[in-house]
Parts: C-alpha cells; sequence; structure tokens
C-alpha cells in the first residue's frame, strides 16, 4: 500500500501558518518586552529569546508532521539541494513563507495597537553583524541536518535560543524571519536597507552547513 502523501495545498498552509506565527511571536515579545522591561536590552532581549524558544519548539512539534516545519528558506533550499524536497515544492513553499512572514508582522501590531503597515528604522550592518548571521544559520542547519530523529523541535529551539546571545547578531538565521522583521520598527525590527546583507550571509552560512555536514559524515566503505 502506497503512504499517506500530504496535498501540497495543505503543506504551503503548515508553512504560511507557521512562519506567521513564528513572526508573530518574534515581533510580539520583543514589542511586549521593550514596553515591560524599563529600557533595560538585556531583559528585553531575555524576554524576547524565551518566547521564541518556547514558541518554536510547539510550532515544529505541531507542523513538522505537515509540512517540514521549516519556516525558512535557507532550510527548503538545503532541502531541495539534498533531495528532501522537489524544486517545484521550493518555489511554493518561499513564497507561502514570505507572506506568512508579513502577515505575521501584522498581525504582531494589530495585537498591540500598533501602525499596522510599517517599516524598521533598526539599521544593523556591518561586518560583525554578517559574520554574526553566517555562523547562526550554518549552525542552524547543522543541527537540522544532524539532528537525531524525533529530535529536531527541542534541538533547534535550544539552539536558536543560545544563538541569540552568542551570535551579533541576535540570530535571524532565516531569510524569511528578515523579511519579515523590515514590517516592524519595535525591538525585533531590521531596515529595509539592511536585509540584503543579512540574507546573503544566511544564504552563505546555510552553504557552509552543508559542507561541514558532509565533511563530518563518515562514508561507508564499498562492499
Amino acid at each position: 500500500m502506497p503512504a499517506f502523501s500530504i496535498p501540497m495545498a495543505r503543506k504551503l498552509l503548515a508553512e504560511l501558518i507557521g512562519t506567521a506565527l513564528l513572526l508573530t511571536i518574534v515581533i510580539g515579545s520583543g514589542i511586549m518586552a521593550e514596553r515591560l522591561s524599563g529600557g533595560n536590552i538585556a531583559i528585553a532581549l531575555l524576554g524576547n529569546t524565551a518566547a521564541t524558544v518556547c514558541g518554536l519548539y510547539i510550532l515544529i512539534e505541531v507542523l513538522g508532521p505537515i509540512s517540514g516545519a521549516h519556516f525558512n528558506p535557507a532550510v527548503s533550499a538545503v532541502m531541495a539541494f539534498r533531495r528532501e524536497l522537489s524544486w517545484s515544492e521550493l518555489a511554493s513553499y518561499i513564497p507561502a513563507q514570505l507572506l506568512g512572514a508579513m502577515l505575521g508582522a501584522w498581525l504582531a501590531h494589530v495585537m498591540f495597537d500598533m501602525t499596522v503597515l510599517q517599516f524598521s528604522s533598526h539599521v544593523r550592518t556591518g561586518l560583525g553583524q554578517w559574520v554574526g548571521e553566517l555562523v547562526a544559520t550554518a549552525g542552524l542547519l547543522l543541527v537540522i541536518l544532524r539532528t537525531p530523529a524525533g529530535r529536531a523541535s527541542s534541538m533547534v529551539a535550544a539552539y536558536i535560543g543560545a544563538a541569540y546571545w552568542f551570535t551579533s547578531s541576535t540570530s535571524f538565521a532565516n531569510p524569511a524571519a528578515a523579511f519579515g522583521r523590515m514590517f516592524s520598527d519595535s525591538f525585533a525590527g531590521i531596515a529595509p536597507s539592511s536585509v540584503p546583507g543579512f540574507v546573503l550571509a544566511e544564504l552563505v552560512g546555510a552553504a557552509v552547513a552543508v559542507v561541514l555536514n558532509r565533511a563530518l559524515t563518515t562514508k561507508r566503505p564499498p562492499s
């Protein structure tokens, strides 16, 4: 009997919803943290981190069985390169993720009585920021590629929580997140002019992860 096949429309809906909720969590918790922290950026980042870790874990657990819970064009591109996702699926996944990211930012604004349509003025640029994004994305993809079956949700969430603090960029590690966050002039936002540098660094990081994974993988000798 053939394995049950999930309709493409359902996978795309899962990616759209998952990416939207991820951005709502990141941006909404950033807004809440900034309002409650009394100007203490460290406390604000701590609150933002905790919400993101918990939310990401839940989203992967709930939506992973449907679409793989990528919520990230870099992840989807690597899966297509590894032939775990078709190129036609990749061409559909990315627009769904980008649309979801934008909608997630808008949803956060509605909840916090902010102007829905806005752009961030938070400039994030420079070599340190770009290297931070490269490291964050390479680490994320390496975790995904080498995580034992059934443990992706906890390990990915834990890595992102750590990378919020050990990378200079606070670990976007996701072109869709960079895209969505440029629509929010809030704690978690990024200026549109800074997005191309972040996305390029993220894609380079994803490629680095593929190379490192191959180097770490033991090849079986021919029988």
